[in-house]
Formats: structure tokens, sequence, C-alpha cells
């Protein structure tokens, strides 16, 4: 897997986040460089786990609405001799 790579807003964004959690849940002060660290730390780690129920969200979805795809398909059908 590619190591996840965020722009420099987004980190920016992601490093603030951890810091107002840790200040306002843990009342700790943390600095950019150790949320930079912390953030760093949870992506190589347990990351996967996250993006792989990412993708196994994103493929129960594709397969439900392949199924009501299926199934308009098969409301088109016109009746024959053959269909009884």
């Amino acid at each position: 897997m590619e190591k996840l790579k965020f722009s420099e807003e987004e980190k920016r964004q992601i490093v603030q986040k951890v810091k107002i959690y840790f200040t306002e849940e843990l009342d700790q002060d943390i600095g950019n460089f150790d949320a930079e660290f912390l953030i760093d730390f949870f992506a190589e780690e347990i990351g996967a786990y996250f993006y792989n129920r990412g993708l196994y969200d994103a493929q129960a979805l594709f397969s439900k609405k392949v199924d009501e795809l299926a199934d308009s398909v098969y409301e088109l059908e016109r009746p024959t001799e053959f269909s009884k």
C-alpha cells in the first residue's frame, strides 16, 4: 500500500484537530512536531484498518447498487410465451 500523503493544508488541519483534542480531552498541550509525529504513527500503524474499512464499505455500496440496477433491468422484461 502506498504511504498516505496529505497536502500541506490537510496536514495543518489534522494537526490542529489533534492539538485541540489533547487540550480539551486530555488537558495537555502538544506542539506541532509532536502532533505530526503522532499522526504519522497512527497512519503507519493503523491507517490500513481504516483504509480497508472504507474499501469494504464502498464495495458493499457498489454491490447494492448493482443489485438495484439488475432489478431495474429485470422489471423492463416483457412477458413472452417462454416466461411462464
